[in-house]
Parts: structure tokens; C-alpha cells; sequence
């Protein structure tokens, strides 16, 4: 669960009841023209209601009581944020202009933000302004498109989850069959070329965040577990894509600089892979990965008073010390299912996650962060982190300042409301 996750996105599109198994075709203007097929091969999946869905970024008991005790506000929002992304086009990775140093416009592309020409000389490697970002980023439009299909697919499963209106199943499993399944428009699984830097790399470990959402078309196939949309063998190739990605991130030189990260590129390396290899079965080495985030990162990552070291040296170290709990909260909440409390500190009386929160709260917007922040209006970014510790703890204190701090609810917001 996503900041992006966490506001409705204002997207839109018009539904359609048939069933879609995904043959998609670019069109002139690169969006994919869906075609509408029946399947020889479509077989209904397990059904859905036969239990919690297989979900990992909140606790799938959390969706059972949504499902079973829905508010009128629950489902307004559901569907308002899944008829939105109903009339969003689906736009493939393909669909770019640009083609990687690959060849393969199957391959993911973006550059880093906050690289910059040199003025002194146009052909001289960039050079990093950090918290400035250049919109150069925007020629390249592979990180927009995936991080709409991401979060496209989850309002969409989650409304047919909680509705069982068949349409928004329908264009999720379109989504997902042209980002991950279609010869022809799938995203090779690597992120080879991800947040290039010009005159320094053709990619790099930080791209891997850009990907960090992904875990979200996870937890949508299984909401949409028991549709018609969603096939076995649908259901086969997602995990074939998701076999390859997680043998490139536990193996490229890019993955191991990335897990290496000692500031919020580590935490969010770890809660995209964490619920990949739980979606594979390798619960074991979730585990392991889990119990280290415990013992070794969060000590590491957060001092006695709360500060957050490795954030606090950013321009905008209000944002990304809570960029970073963020991470930190999604890996505690991806941990609650196996009985890893990361709320709790390794070690009785040490700081942790809440440690860290604690020492943001006081810098609203009427009282100033005293560390170098040079975007304004940043103190919505600690708005996730907020809702996660409230859905843990129950205190008063978070609750309060979600509304001190403007913290806008969402679909997501809600179900996390469920969590106990």
C-alpha cells in the first residue's frame, strides 16, 4: 500500500460486463484496444467468499470483516475509486516511443529525477540536485503507466470483491494480462534500466523503487479469486512473470546494491520482495528477511530520539523520513499474518517504528520541521504511516492527527480500519 494508494487517483473509463481474456493490440496513439474473446480455455477460479482472500500487503482477515460489515462510506469510496479507474485506458509498457539500450521496449525504462545537465558542458555526465526534479523524467513514461496499472487493479479488485459486480473484475484481469501476461505487451521481469543517470549508467539499484508497488497486482488476483475473469491458467502465468522477477531481484548486481541500501531504498526493497516471495510459497525466507528488518534495519535506521539518519540528510527530510516509515509500517503490516510484531522493538526500551513517527508529530502545518525540507506542503507525506499506526495501536493520538494533519481517507484507509 502505496502514498498513491492512500489518495484516490482521479482516473476514468467505461465499464464493460463481457469477459476479457486479453488479446491487446497498440493503437496509433500507443493505448492497448482491448479485444473481446471468450476463451476455449477459461475456467472459473476458486470461488472467492470460501474463505480470506490470499492477500499480503493487510492482514486478509481485514478484507473478511470489510466484506462482512461494510459501512455506507467503505463502499462509496470503493466505488467511486474503481468507476474512476474503470475509464483509465490501459497503456503497456510497450506503448512507448523510446526504446531501451535493450533494443526491447518490453523492458522497463525510466531516468533518475534528480539528475541534471551539466552547465558547463552538454556532453558531460548529469549531476544530482537533490529534491529537484527534472522533467525530463516525463519523456519516459514507463513509471507513470505502471504505477496507474498497479493501482488501477487493486480499486478494481477490490470493489468486485466487496460488490461482486462483475465489470470491474473484468478490466482489472485486462490490466493485468497486458502488463504481465500478453506476448506481446507483457514487461519483461527485470529493472534493468530503471532511473538511468546520462554519462554515468544505462540503470541502477535506487531504479528498483519504482517497482516497489508492484505487491498490489499481487494482492488483486486474489480478490479477484472466484471471478470468471481470472483463469487458472491466468493465474499460471502471473506466477511464471513473478518467478522470473523475484530470480532477478535475488540475483542482479542492481537487486543486491538495492537490499544493501541502508535508507528507505533498503525498507522499500524489502516490502516489494517480501510479499513476492510470500506469494511463491517461500515463507521461510520471508521470514528471515522479515526478522532482519526487526534485528538489524530498524535499529539501525532510527535513533533513540526518533530521528531518522539516512532521511535526515535529504533536502526534503521531512518527506522521506516519512517515505521511510511508510516502508517500514508496509513490512510491519506484510509481517502480522506470521506472528512478527515490527511495531515492537528488537530489544525492550529500544526506538522503533512509533519511535520515529512520534518525533514527526509535532510539525504540522502551523509548526515549522527544523531540518532542511524545500518543497512546501509536505506535511501530507506523513499521512500513511499515520493511518497504519493507528489501525495497529488504536490510540487516540494517531487518530487525532490524521485529521490535524489533513490526511485525506481512501478505499484502502478504510479496509486497514478493519485490521482488528
Amino acid at each position: 500500500m502505496t502514498s498513491r494508494t492512500l489518495a484516490t487517483l482521479a482516473l476514468s473509463l467505461a465499464a464493460s460486463t463481457a469477459l476479457y481474456a486479453q488479446s491487446a493490440t497498440p493503437t496509433s496513439q500507443g493505448v492497448v484496444a482491448p479485444r473481446v474473446l471468450q476463451s476455449p480455455d477459461a475456467r472459473p477460479a476458486a470461488p472467492a467468499d470460501t474463505g480470506a482472500p490470499r492477500v499480503f500487503l493487510v492482514d486478509p482477515q481485514a478484507y473478511v470483516r470489510a466484506k462482512a460489515h461494510p459501512t455506507p462510506a467503505l463502499i462509496s469510496i470503493v466505488k467511486a475509486e474503481a468507476d474512476a479507474a474503470l475509464k483509465e485506458p490501459i497503456v503497456p509498457i510497450t506503448a512507448k516511443s523510446q526504446t531501451p539500450p535493450s533494443g526491447d521496449k518490453h523492458d522497463y525504462m525510466s531516468m533518475g529525477a534528480y539528475w541534471w545537465p551539466d552547465p558547463k558542458s552538454a556532453d558531460a555526465p548529469y549531476i544530482r540536485h537533490d529534491g529537484e526534479r527534472n522533467p525530463e523524467v516525463h519523456a519516459l513514461p514507463d513509471h507513470t503507466n505502471l504505477s496507474h496499472m498497479e493501482h488501477n487493479v487493486h480499486a478494481l479488485a477490490l470493489a468486485y470483491y466487496l460488490t461482486g459486480n462483475q465489470a470491474y473484475a473484468d478490466r482489472a484481469a485486462m490490466h493485468l494480462r497486458a502488463w504481465f501476461i500478453s506476448s506481446d505487451t507483457a514487461m519483461n521481469p527485470n529493472m534493468n534500466f530503471a532511473q538511468a543517470v546520462k554519462g554515468h549508467n544505462d540503470g541502477r539499484g535506487a531504479g528498483i523503487l519504482d517497482s516497489r508497488d508492484l505487491p498490489l497486482a499481487l494482492d488483486a488476483v486474489g480478490l479477484l479469486a472466484g471471478s470468471r475473469s481470472w483463469t487458472p491458467a491466468d493465474d499460471d502465468a502471473l506466477h511464471s512473470w513473478f518467478t522470473r522477477f523475484y530470480q532477478w531481484l535475488t540475483t542482479s548486481k542492481n537487486a543486491h546494491d538495492e537490499n544493501k541500501a541502508p535508507n528507505n531504498h533498503g525498507a522499500w526493497f524489502q516490502a516489494q520482495v517480501t510479499p513476492i516471495e510470500l506469494y511463491l510459497g517461500h515463507t521461510d525466507a520471508a521470514r528471515a528477511r522479515l526478522n532482519r528488518i526487526r534485528d538489524e534495519r530498524i535499529p539501525d535506521q532510527i535513533k533513540p530520539n526518533g530521528d531518522q539518519p539516512y532521511e535526515l540528510v535529504r533536502t526534503n527530510s521531512f518527506s522521506y523520513s516519512s517515505f521511510n516509515l511508510m516502508a517500514l509500517s508496509t513490512d510491519a503490516f506484510i509481517a502480522l499474518p506470521l506472528g512478527i510484531d515490527l511495531y515492537e522493538p528488537a530489544k525492550p526500551g529500544a526506538p522503533g517504528i512509533l519511535t520515529a513517527l512520534d518525533a514527526l508529530l509535532p510539525y504540522d502545518s502551523h509548526h515549522k520541521w527544523p531540518h532542511q525540507q524545500i518543497s512546501p506542503g509536505h506535511e501530507t507525506a506523513i499521512c500513511p504511516a499515520l493511518y497504519y499506526a493507528s489501525a495497529h495501536t488504536g490510540a487516540a493520538k494517531y487518530a487525532d492527527a490524521i485529521k490535524r494533519f489533513n490526511c485525506a481517507p481512501s478505499a484502502d484507509t478504510y479496509i486497514l480500519s478493519y485490521t482488528h
